[in-house]
């Protein structure tokens, strides 16, 4: 019956109909008199609209009209390759980093880990991909090549023909304040130690010393403070002949076991030197003798180290102590080829203002001249200027010869290995080699601790599934967002900073060396849980202005260690409130920085008492139409003031605590009472008094606590 109906109106709104005029609209809105509606000519056509999803006719199926190529959508395509990062993904869809973070929720990353620099495995990427309604596809896999290893290398050895003999070169080590500085400047005819800070010795000094013989020894000076281990320990493998200075009236001490340590990895031959032997209580026996603990053999105990007994501040014995140096050297037979291509070791560098990077260097073969490109670390060199420790200019310098180098691009670390290579372009094949190995291992280190982290979470995840496998899937899924909730509340670019206190720090220092014991010492920082001590940049040279605009950036503090600052710089500081904190001794640096760190933490309440009375008896006053319980008392310990606190006790049971209302001696109003005499006194409150009674009188004061980080001197 209804599809007759359907067709029936179909074929009557179909049918043509004859010019006639329509009459007006039966609506109470228009008025009667309106004009009538023009004729209406041709055909009038009306479609029934049907349902959506419902069939237009037949019953049960559902109606899915197709549609038109227009509105065809085709899923987006992500190119993906292996170990992309969280950032090039979200790039590689067109998204932000968040909707990566959002897709992996509720899947076995463990997102509150991931950085946008982390690594994703390839089903990660692929689930990543799906969840967001996209379509991956491999990305065309370019052709690796293995790049060829155009590192510089040592020379073999050369023609035993071409070796001449070279001077030692000799590193004096010790404990600090031993003499070391002082036996060299004897040696040297100078006066180092005096214009050290402090007296102690912070470089490594590097010196040709010609002894009146004519033969020359290259000595280097190390550092005994403890804070410079690192410098000992470079200065040890640099060296071929390590003399051991220790006082005769102090003895072996911590240094010192250090140095002889050093010595020993280096396999360098010991001379001991024992100083300081013209004072009243010398006692050089004993320090042999103490010596033998550290297998430190001297020749009259049947060993092969030879000892001296000299005074560096008088000069005795300077020549004995110079003498068996040169012979330990003939034995050793030290020689080198002086015409090869220059090899040596960066002892020490810095930025000079006028010269730009300058490194100390210890040459091994060759002989180095201006002209020539050499390559240490990850840096290279032009060389423009060669200078002795007088700063004197030097046409060349050859085997075991100290000297300054002047024409690095950047500052070479010290400790680096100095290789001379044929060009500059051979130089920078060299440095952007070593850069890119620098980098694939980096590269590697990171993959293996994310597979490391990966395997943890899977373990963690599995067990999480495991205890919810005698659930149903329903009740599985409500019991993990019940315990995912926190993270689907919160993205990772939205947590909240923690209240955790922090102090950044920017360390200069005049000489890489210095900056690497500072950093050193700061690695041994254990106080974390009191605050936080963030290292955000470190560099030798002055303080500039860059270092300003970072401090204030970061709201740090800047420590130079023995560089300066100038006036615009310390006004361009004053302004943007930045600290800036100047030092030319290493352990006055370290001590100004505990207590910044201190500075930083809250201070304690620490309570002091005043005085000490018992209470002998209890009675009461009127005041007023009120009775006031009064406490009789008698001061047995200090006194008792009526502006501090008070503290009533029982046994161990604290009754009150506040403040009194009044406080009298006999009938006079009093404002403090002394040991040994009788008072009475009313509370703010009404509290019972009893015999025995206990009454503290306190004050609290504010105490500033101390960091308890001890870098160990």
């Amino acid at each position: 019956m209804m599809k007759r109906m359907v067709t029936l109106m179909r074929r009557a709104i179909l049918i043509p109909r004859p010019e006639v005029a329509l009459s007006p609209w039966p609506h109470p809105a228009f008025s009667p008199n309106r004009t009538p509606a023009p004729p209406f000519t041709g055909y009038q056509a009306r479609y029934l609209a049907a349902k959506q999803g419902k069939p237009p006719h037949g019953k049960g199926k559902k109606f899915h009209p197709k549609p038109t190529k227009t509105e065809k959508l085709e899923k987006q395509e992500v190119e993906i390759k292996q170990h992309m990062t969280v950032s090039e993904l979200a790039r590689a869809m067109n998204k932000d980093i968040d909707h990566v973070y959002e897709a992996l929720l509720n899947t076995e990353v463990d997102i509150d880990d991931l950085e946008p620099d982390a690594y994703l495995e390839e089903k990660w990427i692929k689930e990543v991909v799906k969840r967001s309604g996209m379509k991956y596809k491999y990305a065309r896999l370019a052709e690796v090549k293995v790049r060829e290893n155009k590192d510089a290398q040592r020379q073999p050895p050369g023609d035993p023909a071409k070796l001449v003999s070279r001077p030692p070169v000799v590193t004096i080590m010790g404990h600090v304040d031993h003499g070391k500085t002082t036996l060299l400047d004897s040696l040297r005819k100078t006066q180092v130690a005096a214009m050290e800070a402090g007296g102690i010795t912070q470089h490594i000094g590097a010196f040709l010393v010609q002894l009146p013989s004519g033969e020359k020894i290259t000595f280097l000076d190390t550092p005994g403070h403890a804070a410079f281990s690192a410098m000992r320990a470079r200065g040890a493998l640099v060296t071929d002949i390590v003399i051991l200075v220790v006082a005769a009236d102090d003895g072996v001490m911590n240094q010192t076991i250090e140095s002889i340590q050093h010595a020993k990895t280096a396999k360098v031959p010991i001379i001991l030197a024992v100083n300081k032997c013209d004072k009243p209580q010398a006692d050089p026996k004993r320090v042999k003798e103490q010596l033998l603990a550290h297998d430190i053999v001297c020749e009259e105990y049947g060993g092969d180290v030879q000892a001296i007994h000299v005074s560096a501040l008088k000069g005795d014995n300077l020549m004995e102590l110079a003498e068996a140096t040169v012979t330990l050297a003939e034995v050793l037979e030290l020689k080198a080829d002086p015409s090869c291509l220059v090899e040596g070791t960066v002892v020490e560098s810095r930025t000079d203002k006028g010269k730009g990077p300058v490194t100390t260097a210890v040459i091994q073969r060759g002989t180095i001249r201006r002209g020539a490109t050499l390559v240490a670390g990850k840096t290279w060199a032009k060389v423009r200027f060669l200078f002795d420790q007088n700063d004197q200019l030097m046409s060349e310098a050859g085997p075991g010869s100290p000297v300054q180098i002047v024409g690095w691009k950047e500052l070479p670390s010290a400790g680096e290995e100095i290789l001379e290579v044929e060009s500059e372009q051979r130089a920078r094949e060299v440095v952007e080699w070593r850069a890119y190995a620098e980098e694939q291992d980096k590269l590697k280190e990171e993959q293996q601790a994310i597979e490391v982290k990966t395997r943890e979470h899977q373990e963690s995840y599995r067990r999480e599934r495991e205890s919810l496998a005698h659930l149903s899937w329903r009740q599985r899924k409500a019991a993990m967002y019940r315990a995912n909730k926190h993270r689907m509340s919160q993205r990772p670019s939205e947590k909240t900073e923690s209240d955790q206190l922090t102090m950044p720090l920017i360390i200069k220092g005049d000489v890489d060396g210095s900056v690497e014991a500072i950093l050193n010492i700061l690695e041994s920082y254990d106080a974390h849980h009191q605050c936080q001590m963030d290292i955000v940049h470190f560099g030798v040279g002055d303080i500039s202005e860059n270092d300003i605009n970072m401090a204030e950036t970061f709201s740090g503090v800047i420590y130079g260690f023995n560089v300066e600052a100038n006036k615009p710089i310390q006004q361009m500081a004053a302004k943007k409130s930045v600290p800036v904190k100047l030092h030319k001794v290493i352990y006055k640096l370290i001590d100004d920085l505990k207590e910044e760190l201190s500075s930083k933490l809250a201070p304690i309440i620490q309570e002091k008492v005043i005085g000490e009375a018992s209470v002998l008896a209890m009675f009461t006053v009127t005041v007023g139409k009120k009775k006031v319980p009064v406490a009789g008392c008698r001061v047995q310990k200090g006194h008792l003031d009526k502006k501090m606190k008070f503290r009533l006790t029982r046994g161990r049971d604290v009754v009150w605590e506040g403040s009194l209302t009044a406080l009298k001696h006999h009938k006079d109003d009093v404002q403090s009472v002394k040991t040994g005499m009788e008072c009475g006194l009313c509370l703010d409150e009404d509290v019972e008094f009893k015999p025995g009674d206990d009454i503290v009188c306190y004050e609290d004061s504010e105490v500033q606590q101390k960091i308890s980080w001890d870098p160990g001197f």
